[in-house]
């Protein structure tokens, strides 16, 4: 079985050639240099856009989390409460997009920031509409994991998820969120 990893392999020839700057161009020793240090940074890549899709989601939860510090008593919540902190989500950038609004001048294109904001305002209205992916927080124990979360993807695996629609209808959801799941 061939060793992938770059450090094995830099590892490997240095024990065999001594300095890794003496290798010819098209040697099979530095082909598999090349397709180590390749793979290495293909890895990467994917690693660092999977951190960047479940950024979104840790920032939504962890906004309940902050609710539920905020609330005086979190005892019983009910869908109103919970359609109210949805909207508190949503609405989260409207003085920034008002801000970014006002500062440009009359008859300019929106900045990129102001385009940006607003689409995902809109995708996260719609996502509304069909079903808010959140933590179940009419649940008590599912309050208590969230009151001991400690901001981790890893973590959340233990709670409970719900769909929210905007009716006010609940629907059981999986974690990670796939599709209306």
């Amino acid at each position: 079985m061939p060793i992938k990893n770059l450090n094995k392999i830099q590892k490997k020839l240095s024990k065999k050639r001594g300095k890794l700057n003496a290798l010819h161009e098209d040697s099979r020793n530095a082909k598999s240099l090349r397709r180590a240090g390749a793979r290495e940074d293909r890895i990467a890549r994917v690693v660092t856009s999977a951190m960047i899709a479940r950024q979104s989601l840790l920032d939504r939860v962890a906004h309940f989390q902050e609710c539920l510090k905020e609330a005086s008593e979190p005892f019983t919540i009910a869908d109103d409460e919970i359609v109210q902190l949805i909207q508190k989500w949503i609405n989260r950038d409207d003085e920034e997009i008002k801000q970014l609004h006002e500062e440009r001048r009359k008859g300019r294109p929106p900045s990129k920031r102001e385009e940006n904001l607003q689409q995902r305002k809109t995708i996260e209205e719609k996502e509304y509409r069909s079903g808010f992916w959140m933590p179940d927080i009419a649940q008590q124990e599912v309050r208590q994991q969230m009151a001991l979360w400690n901001g981790e993807w890893s973590s959340l695996s233990s709670m409970k998820f719900i769909r929210f629609a905007e009716g006010g209808v609940k629907q059981a959801s999986t974690f990670p969120p796939k599709g209306l799941s």
